[in-house]
């Protein structure tokens, strides 16, 4: 497979005229024919910053690094707002760029008594994730890829992936991207700086979240200085860095990739609502030094609309899935699966895999119920909560479930979570337990195919502390999801000793 690309060049940049450029005409047109206020300052705000020469892009492109990307029309605003016409892979780099990174800082930071963070975009990408926004089934996927990750890099042979956007920039690193995950296309790209983040957040009024853990971490070498508490809080934008950035704990990149689809959650919750849309000129005037894509204004008021309108069960966060490489190699790798990577982006993404479709009618270990490694994370206090779940998913056939950690935050609802992609698997448990929420997303256990955390909901129906049998569920067997066809699992892999992973903060 190969990438979806266009044999067009990108159009040649325009020179000013009396006359609104053809893509502003939609903005004229509503802002004469709607009386409603808020559209108008949407438009007039937005109007305001597409009249820039360049508001987002700050890399040019060559004809050959455009090619890399799909430039085929994503939207449509005819007399409307502008809204997506079809799916959109949507490639974002996070960058964080030390004045020691770079051949020649700038004067302001050398001679300094630290190493003081830069407002890149060319450096090493601290974070990545590809976001698929699909207006044909209402659902948008979140798939996160460890920075560590072991791929071919162009132009830089065999090595981790973070390397491909300082090697290339955002054109080496779709290909690397793109090559991972079987040729998948990529239709745009964004890249911010860290600094710009903490000014996203800031603009977004800060967020809650739940805190899993105390955090502390000082390095003066960079200024970098974390101090969290446990527990649910609200965050600015600098609060949002520390807890991004920590990475001091057994599970490294890994766990910060899962704080980061914990953040990603509440930031939709909190802030993807309509109103966003109309704050989008000016939160785009605030990080517009800390940016640079492709994408258009205009594209990018059709991606916000749509993650917006869109229902959060249809919000899917998946990560690439691998093991960590242990002391086999010098440095330390995430190892990706590349057979467990092809029936993720067949569910996905849509991209068409080798046998998948011979496959798809056939569940494999996933209609063996004794094959499901059930996590369960208890937060009610009770260990009786526990007890009865297990006993209620050994008779339902799921007897490969384990006892996991606790889980400190207190739940109101049961989560189960389908930690490798498995939405069928974890809408089955769904069906038997008969109470929770069923998530799509990877910041359960890394040795399960399903996280269940308890929550409040549970008590009820297990009835802990009364001395009542547990509940006769239904097997396994007869609960089979409807909504979407059975994959084969997309296992993350076994989780490595502690001592092997990555425990250092960058």
């Amino acid at each position: 497979m190969s990438l979806n690309l266009s044999n067009s060049s990108p159009l040649p940049a325009k020179k000013p005229s009396a006359q609104p450029p053809h893509n502003l005409r939609w903005l004229w047109l509503i802002l004469g024919m709607s009386g409603v206020a808020a559209i108008s300052a949407t438009a007039g705000a937005l109007l305001a910053v597409s009249m820039a020469s360049t508001p987002l892009a700050q890399r040019h492109l060559t004809s050959e690094e455009a090619k890399v990307f799909n430039q085929k029309e994503i939207s449509s605003g005819d007399l409307h707002l502008p809204a997506l016409t079809r799916p959109v892979n949507i490639l974002i780099l996070g960058t964080k760029v030390l004045a020691s990174d770079v051949d020649n800082p700038p004067p302001n930071t050398q001679n300094l008594s630290y190493d003081p963070t830069l407002n890149s975009l060319e450096g090493l990408s601290d974070t990545m994730l590809l976001l698929r926004f699909d207006p044909s089934n209402q659902q948008l996927v979140a798939l996160s890829i460890p920075r560590d990750t072991r791929t071919l890099v162009p132009g830089g042979g065999v090595t981790k992936i973070n390397e491909a956007n300082a090697t290339g920039g955002p054109a080496s690193a779709a290909k690397a991207v793109s090559n991972l995950l079987g040729g998948i296309g990529i239709d745009r790209y964004v890249r911010i700086n860290v600094l710009g983040v903490g000014k996203l957040i800031e603009a977004l009024g800060g967020v809650t979240v739940y805190v899993p853990q105390d955090m502390q971490y000082k390095d003066d070498a960079q200024h970098l200085y974390i101090n969290l508490k446990k527990g649910e809080q609200h965050l600015n934008g600098e609060q949002t860095l520390q807890l991004l950035r920590f990475r001091h704990d057994q599970y490294g990149d890994i766990g910060r990739i899962q704080r980061q689809q914990m953040l990603m959650r509440a930031l939709m919750e909190q802030s993807l609502k309509p109103a966003t849309v109309s704050k989008l000129p000016q939160i785009l005037s605030i990080i517009q030094s800390h940016i640079d894509t492709n994408l258009s204004v205009e594209e990018l008021m059709a991606l916000t609309g749509f993650a917006t309108q869109i229902d959060r069960s249809k919000v899917q966060m998946l990560m690439v899935p691998g093991e960590f490489s242990g002391s086999q190699y010098e440095a330390s790798y995430w190892l990706p699966h590349p057979n467990q990577i092809n029936t993720l982006v067949s569910r996905y993404f849509g991209v068409a895999v080798p046998d998948y479709a011979n496959n798809n009618g056939n569940n494999g270990d996933l209609d063996d119920a004794a094959s499901i490694r059930v996590a369960v994370q208890d937060s009610t206090e009770q260990p009786e909560t526990t007890q009865k779940l297990m006993q209620a998913l050994s008779t339902a056939g799921y007897s490969n479930a384990f006892v996991d950690q606790p889980w400190s935050q207190p739940l109101t609802k049961t989560r189960i979570i389908a930690q490798q992609g498995n939405l069928e698997t974890a809408a089955a448990i769904h069906q038997t337990l008969g109470f929770g929420e069923v998530l799509t997303e990877s910041t359960g256990n890394l040795d399960s195919d399903i996280t269940i955390r308890l929550g409040r909901d549970a008590l009820p129906v297990l009835n802990p502390g009364t001395g009542e049998a547990s509940p006769t569920l239904a097997p396994s067997s007869s609960s089979t999801p409807t909504a979407t066809p059975a994959v084969a699992p997309t296992a993350v892999g076994q989780s490595a000793s502690p001592s092997l992973r990555h425990t250092d903060v960058n």
